[in-house]
């Protein structure tokens, strides 16, 4: 996920890092492992973001966690589309090799989509093609999106991944929050590497939404 949005525009935070959990995640792993090095620091441990959508957010008891946030001069509706229409994500994402929806209809509730992406190595684990199914949520048109699930490589397992965005109108455009978590044996035993790469991949997620949403709208925001 990539683009070339603002400095000035994103502000990530780390989110906090309580007590370990051997459980699983991976979701923004496409993007997060293939990506330019973002301004990831190390997860703050006094306070756990409130982002939720539809009552629920990301995972609090996860060791690897990463929030930022982008301010698109594009309209929610571009931005939303972009976002949701999850099959074209290949166009705009290069790091997004492959993309199937494995079921009907608009997104929504208990929809799945298959993605793979790339994952180079890392001091802790092997390069390898990532295979991501992702199960939707939560939803709220034009508001949130909260997915999950596991990414498999040979190799390399992510168990489960929390994802979470929500999008606001503000003055002069839309600002696009979004948070992960990470959970699994092989990312907690290097959580710092591991934060890093989760950071990478959701700025250039922000970077390539925000630039593919201005250059459709001309940079408008409404």
């Amino acid at each position: 996920m990539f683009g070339n949005g603002t400095t000035d525009a994103r502000t990530p935070r780390p989110l906090a890092r309580p007590r370990i959990r051997a459980a699983a995640t991976a979701l923004a792993l496409a993007g997060a492992l293939a990506a330019t090095a973002p301004n990831a620091r190390a997860a703050d441990h006094g306070s756990a973001s409130a982002s939720r959508c539809g009552g629920r957010g990301v995972d609090s008891r996860a060791l690897v966690r990463y929030e930022s946030d982008i301010l698109i001069k594009a309209p929610l509706r571009t931005i939303w589309k972009l976002q949701t229409d999850v099959e074209r994500w290949p166009s705009w994402q290069p790091p997004v090799t492959t993309m199937e929806r494995l079921g009907p209809g608009p997104l929504r509730k208990g929809s799945q989509f298959r993605w793979t992406t790339p994952a180079p190595a890392t001091p802790t684990t092997p390069a390898a093609t990532l295979t991501i199914t992702s199960t939707v949520q939560r939803l709220r048109e034009r508001e949130c999106i909260l997915w999950q699930g596991p990414a498999t490589g040979e190799g390399l397992r992510i168990d489960e991944g929390v994802h979470l965005w929500t999008f606001r109108k503000t003055e002069g455009g839309v600002r696009v929050h979004t948070e992960e978590t990470w959970t699994g044996d092989q990312v907690e035993a290097d959580v710092r590497t591991a934060t890093e790469a989760l950071g990478r991949g959701l700025e250039a997620w922000l970077r390539d939404l925000k630039a593919t949403a201005e250059a459709r709208s001309g940079g408008r925001p409404h």
